[in-house]
């Protein structure tokens, strides 16, 4: 299982209830279906693999079903999405059929779901553990907003991936660009997730509040590959309208 292909690669979307800022987040309507379909969907349109559910409540998972999609129940007390994910592939494939696992956030229904295939792609390279995306950081605004986790990695227009160094939320007014904003999305190969979750969080990761320190310190290598947008979580009723209507403007959808 050298390279990612659909036949070996398994696409985890974590799911849970516990939105604070959006109760009820992953069942929040968006054109008509629930906003873990619509990312469900966007996963399937990729073929870049089969695509999974892993959920905390039952509810979330009767939605998905209803859709056609594939559900695991997983544990509702797990600590971080990245977690449910690894519990949801060792549940559903004992067998190991699957070597590269995406971890996708259930809060991206406006995802292109050709960034997932990009995402995967720096993982033909054996020596690459986990792989992430960028877009390039076009507003000012947003290079100093420290809700917007920077990527440091040296990509550029003739660079489509590169390796990174570190992860940020505070950029210096001086650091000169260009800068990347960071996709929450990461391919794993199976033995590189397994062995994140063993990892206990260390210090630069509970002061950033950033997981992918904890593979940097532990010596694991990213690949950082850039797309030209990155889409928008929804954390906020805000966030929500905005995706309303992004995705009923969309064509065929």
């Amino acid at each position: 299982m050298s390279c990612p292909r659909p036949d070996n690669t398994l696409i985890v979307i974590p799911s849970r209830m516990g939105s604070t800022r959006l109760p009820g987040k992953p069942l929040a309507e968006i054109a008509g279906e629930a906003m873990i379909v619509q990312v469900w969907r966007r996963a399937c349109e990729s073929g870049a693999g089969a695509v999974l559910v892993a959920v905390a409540e039952e509810e979330i998972a009767a939605a998905v079903r209803a859709a056609g999609g594939d559900t695991v129940l997983t544990d509702p007390d797990l600590l971080s999405g990245t977690d449910r994910v690894a519990q949801a592939v060792a549940l559903r494939d004992p067998q190991r059929r699957f070597g590269f696992i995406v971890n996708l956030q259930g809060d991206l229904p406006t995802l292109n779901p050709s960034a997932i295939g990009a995402c995967l792609a720096p993982l033909a390279d054996p020596h690459i553990d986990i792989a992430t995306l960028a877009s390039e950081i076009r507003d000012p605004e947003e290079t100093l907003n420290p809700n917007v986790v920077k990527a440091i990695a040296d990509l550029g227009p003739d660079r489509p991936s590169a390796i990174a160094t570190d992860f940020r939320r505070d950029i210096d007014n001086a650091d000169a660009g260009p800068h990347w904003h960071h996709i929450g999305i990461y391919a794993f190969r199976r033995i590189a997730l397994e062995r994140f979750v063993l990892l206990a969080p260390g210090e630069r990761e509970k002061s950033r509040r950033l997981e992918q320190m904890r593979a940097l310190d532990a010596g694991m290598t990213i690949a950082v590959a850039r797309v030209d947008t990155a889409p928008f979580g929804v954390d906020t009723p805000a966030d929500l309208e905005r995706a309303r209507a992004t995705i009923k403007a969309a064509p065929n959808r």
